[in-house]
């Protein structure tokens, strides 16, 4: 199955080819580019007030005023320092490149700039992991669960307790052939434990939520499915949340892209298989022979077979 990429690679081969052309003493040009990513995220990368050595780089979340909740804020500070500047107008998150002034790492500072979506999404689970880390009396009341609608109808709702942390992503099948092939698909993630012990526990709810969102007002209909991870400490100590938090905050995407993929693929196969049994058809099919006759009385016709 195929990880996809947790960065934006046309941004990421935007900012490489206007550096490398700065560094090769080309003329600037003016910029302003607009990138579409997952979840309706937009990039857009321009020259602030014109001046074509500079390149603003801003993000634009729907539902980032619920990660700043989470520290998003402080997050984004740690990871960008300097190069943060005040948010474009329209967008949330903006940061800001000399190309007359760069550093001698300029590709580490391009690759931490493709990951922008990332490490805004990276906040709340971040604060839950370490909820969970310091969360050590289980007798005391749950910490708050955090909700975010990262998408129209969906949402991620996560949950810390003193032994493990609790993500459920709501999540809208548009059609009944994709609920299909997404259980068959979760099925195989159930049973991917059985290869890897360290993975972590995959729950799937069909129409209803889980017990932990009962008490919520999580939708319901034949079209709503809801995916659970239980992440235990060795998926969210220091050492490994990076890479937790790379795979799940795209999972949503992971589940609706290889279900496309598996649609086409049978797709395919159906037209394969429909031209293999035209063609065993045409074989099999006589060639018309005409023969002539006569009758008793002498005359002659032609039948055709």
């Amino acid at each position: 199955m195929i990880l996809l990429e947790i960065n934006n690679r046309i941004l990421e081969e935007t900012l490489q080819n206007k550096i490398k052309n700065s560094i090769s003493g080309h003329k600037q040009e003016s910029t302003d580019v607009t990138i579409a990513d997952f979840d309706g995220v937009l990039f857009h990368v321009s020259n602030p007030n014109g001046e074509k050595s500079k390149l603003k780089i801003s993000i634009l979340l729907k539902f980032y005023d619920q990660l700043r909740e989470y520290g998003a804020d402080d997050l984004i500070k740690r990871e960008y320092g300097c190069y943060l500047v005040e948010a474009e107008s329209g967008y949330d998150v903006s940061v800001q490149i000399d190309l007359e002034d760069l550093p001698e790492d300029w590709e580490a500072l391009v690759k931490k700039i493709g990951l922008l979506k990332r490490h805004c999404f990276a906040s709340v689970f971040e604060k839950y992991f370490d909820l969970q880390e310091h969360y050590v009396d289980s007798t005391k009341p749950c910490p708050k669960r955090a909700v975010i609608h990262y998408r129209d109808q969906e949402t991620i709702y996560i949950e810390a307790k003193s032994d493990r942390v609790t993500v459920v992503f709501s999540t809208i099948f548009k059609d009944e052939d994709d609920m299909v092939i997404g259980k068959m698909f979760l099925q195989e993630l159930k049973e991917g434990r059985r290869a890897s012990h360290t993975a972590p526990q995959v729950l799937f709810n069909h129409r209803e939520p889980p017990l932990e969102l009962q008490d919520c007002d999580a939708a319901v209909g034949d079209s709503i499915g809801y995916i659970t991870f239980v992440l235990f400490p060795r998926h969210t100590n220091k050492e490994a949340r990076a890479n937790t938090i790379d795979l799940i905050h795209m999972f949503r995407n992971y589940l609706h892209y290889h279900i496309k993929c598996s649609k086409v693929y049978i797709h395919s196969r159906m037209r394969t298989k429909t031209t293999d049994f035209l063609k065993v058809l045409n074989r099999a099919r006589s060639q018309s022979k005409h023969t002539e006759k006569k009758t008793i009385t002498g005359r002659t016709f032609i039948r055709k077979e």
